[in-house]
Order: C-alpha cells, then sequence, then structure tokens
C-alpha cells in the first residue's frame, strides 16, 4: 500500500474463529487496520457502532441474525461504512439477492478469498461494487439469458426465506423476525407460511429438524 494513502479500517464478522484469524492475518499484512472482530450478526452490528468501520467483511451465515439482515440493519448503525459479503456460496439467486436486496456492496466467494479479499476490500471502501471471480460469469450469464422467476426451485427457498427459518428456529416470534430484518410482522408471518409450503412442513419441529439437517441453523 502506497504511504500516502489512509488505512483502511475493516470490522471482520464471521463465526468461524480461525478463518478470522486467517483473514486478520492477510489483511494487516497488506497495511489494513481491523478495528474489530464479531463472531454473530447481533455483534458485528454493535461493534460497528462503536469502531465506524469503512469496511464490514460479513459472513453470509451466521448464528442468529445472519449477514443479510444485518446488513439491512447496517445502514441505520454504521451507515457510512461498506459491507463485503463473505460466502460458501455461489448460487445465482443468493447472490443477487444480496447485492439487490440487502444493498451490500460487494460479494466474495470464501474459496477466492485469499486470492482476491484484499482487492475486493479495496474495491468497496473506494466507493466501487466488487464482485468474486467465481460469481460474475454466473450473473453475466443470468443478465443475458434471464429465467423466468422460480423456474427450477420451487422447493428451494430464498435467502430471505432462509433468514427467516434461522430466526425461527432460534425461538423468534413473527415479531422479533419483523424487527430484526426491518420488515412489517405481516411480511414475516407471509415468509413462513411460504417457508413451510415451499418445505411442506407444518409444524415448527418440522422447521428445525429441516433448518439443521441443511446447515441453516447449527445444532448446539
Amino acid at each position: 500500500m502506497n504511504k500516502t494513502e489512509p488505512v483502511i479500517r475493516v470490522l471482520l464478522a464471521d463465526d468461524h474463529r480461525v478463518l478470522l484469524g486467517s483473514l486478520r492475518a492477510l489483511l494487516e499484512r497488506h497495511g489494513f487496520e481491523i478495528v474489530g472482530e464479531a463472531t454473530t450478526g447481533e455483534q458485528a452490528l454493535a461493534v460497528a457502532a462503536k469502531v465506524h468501520p469503512q469496511v464490514i467483511v460479513m459472513d453470509l451465515e451466521m448464528p442468529g441474525t445472519g449477514g443479510l439482515a444485518a446488513a439491512h440493519r447496517m445502514k441505520q448503525m454504521a451507515p457510512t461504512a461498506k459491507v463485503l459479503i463473505l460466502s460458501a456460496h455461489d448460487d445465482e439467486s443468493d447472490v443477487l439477492e444480496a447485492l439487490n436486496d440487502a444493498g451490500v456492496a460487494g460479494y466474495l466467494v470464501k474459496s477466492d478469498a485469499p486470492e482476491e479479499l484484499v482487492a475486493a476490500v479495496r474495491a468497496v471502501a473506494s466507493g466501487k461494487r466488487y464482485l468474486s471471480s467465481a460469481v460474475a460469469p454466473i450473473l453475466l450469464s443470468q443478465f443475458k439469458n434471464p429465467r423466468p422467476r422460480g423456474a427450477g426451485s420451487e422447493n428451494r427457498l430464498t435467502l430471505r426465506e432462509r433468514e427467516v427459518l434461522r430466526l425461527l428456529t432460534n425461538g423468534a416470534t413473527s415479531k422479533d423476525i419483523a424487527q430484526s430484518l426491518g420488515i412489517s410482522p405481516k411480511t414475516a408471518q407471509a415468509h413462513r407460511e411460504n417457508i413451510k409450503d415451499k418445505l411442506g412442513l407444518r409444524s415448527t419441529a418440522e422447521l428445525v429438524r429441516y433448518a439443521l439437517k441443511h446447515r441453516i441453523v447449527k445444532a448446539d
């Protein structure tokens, strides 16, 4: 990094401690200042409000409030911060929902992080959007050949529905979910019913089992 350039302040949020350590080491080696770490979405929100980072590198799926919900709320807690989503998934609909719905500044697939994280953080800090090299071709294909909404994914949950399911299985009510995601209780309830319809499930216990099986939430 050029010595005349200001140091970029970064907050790291991921529930994997080993990965947090690796991310910190990589960024510090390139001159970034790590101003905080978090292992949940709630913690990321609280830390960001205190330390005022320029960039927040945030895992998409964390316990409790996940990355998408946290990105929504970050606009109030740390409005000047740019959120760079870090995800194990390169699914087209996940990427589009994160960029369009949550308004994040970038999306980086974890497998690309060792080679691209430094460039990604610098890009979003400068006001640009950044897409992982694993994601860009998928989005380009989507724009060239758009599919009808829902085609081939009738039984698949969207990123927002996974956020709702994660909160629901952690004991949240529709009111709690609405507050966490910044939506109305009526919309939260509608998401809840849509999830049941898509999965063909009827009870909360069945939803919990589904969430654990598909690693939407983690067993204690």
